[in-house]
């Protein structure tokens, strides 16, 4: 259908006809592939910003010995060990996630079936990974 521009009826109806049915964001759901992709990014933003205090951590370790001190009664207290937990789950589902995309840039998985499978494996291998880390933390 062309829009002719004398005829403003036909452009309204045509505008009309390709808006969206639904727009409320609580009743979409995503695929699964689509949240194991939405939370590789997720996870980029929160290392980048874990690195800040995980460096200052390094700096302030290296100064001297009292800085090594402080950082080493720093990680005693539990928000700092929260703040590095999270820090590496975040590498850790990053690195997974990352792999499953390597591996569908080389073809492995790219079909629909492969990608729910491969999001779930995403998801298994990390959840496993993130709890030993917890444990190995606190």
């Amino acid at each position: 259908m062309t829009i002719c521009p004398e005829r403003p009826e036909k452009r309204e109806r045509a505008v009309k006809s390709k808006r969206p049915v639904n727009l409320e964001l609580s009743t979409i759901h995503f695929p699964m592939p689509a949240i194991a992709s939405i939370l590789h990014r997720i996870s980029g933003i929160i290392i980048f910003f874990g690195m800040a205090f995980l460096l200052y951590g390094l700096d302030l370790s290296l100064s001297s010995q009292d800085g090594f001190a402080a950082v080493a009664e720093l990680m005693n207290h539990f928000l700092a060990k929260f703040v590095v937990w999270g820090t590496l789950a975040a590498l850790t589902y990053h690195f997974v996630a990352g792999i499953r995309h390597l591996l569908m840039d080389i073809g492995i998985g790219e079909t629909l079936e492969g990608g729910r499978l491969g999001a779930k494996l995403v998801f298994v291998v990390s959840a496993i990974v993130i709890v030993l880390l917890g444990v190995w933390i606190w």
